[in-house]
């Protein structure tokens, strides 16, 4: 059983400040004959979580570049959501949660402004 399209967060809300840990681990696709392939399917990576008072994983697709922060670097998620997995036991269902985001970034990072072609211009001059 899972949710249709999991649960937004209120990143603020949940987390709080998130702190950057560490890449935890890289999950990887099964080929057709069910090995495990070299092609990585996502990234799991460890946060430091103030408003929930612990580490929190999150996984980011395979597609988004590794992240390589400083340890303790303030991060933020863009577009998380929650998610479960659910299986049937004797005596009702035992209950995973997971989150997972579309891509991790550093808060506050000031994006450098690109010159616009008629300053390039004067500058060259």
């Amino acid at each position: 059983m899972r949710l249709a399209q999991g649960i937004v967060i209120d990143k603020e809300k949940t987390f709080g400040q998130l702190k950057f840990s560490a890449l935890r681990r890289e999950v990887f696709l099964n080929n057709e004959d069910g090995t495990v392939s070299t092609e990585v399917k996502e990234r799991t990576y460890d946060l430091k979580s103030r408003e929930q008072g612990r580490m929190i994983q999150v996984s980011i697709p395979a597609a988004v570049p590794v992240k390589d922060f400083d340890y303790n670097a303030e991060v933020e998620l863009i577009n998380p959501v929650a998610d479960t997995v659910a299986n049937a036991t004797f005596r009702g269902a035992d209950v995973d949660w997971f989150i997972k985001a579309d891509d991790l970034a550093l808060k506050n990072k000031k994006p450098v402004p690109s010159p616009k072609p008629s300053e390039a211009k004067t500058k060259q001059e």
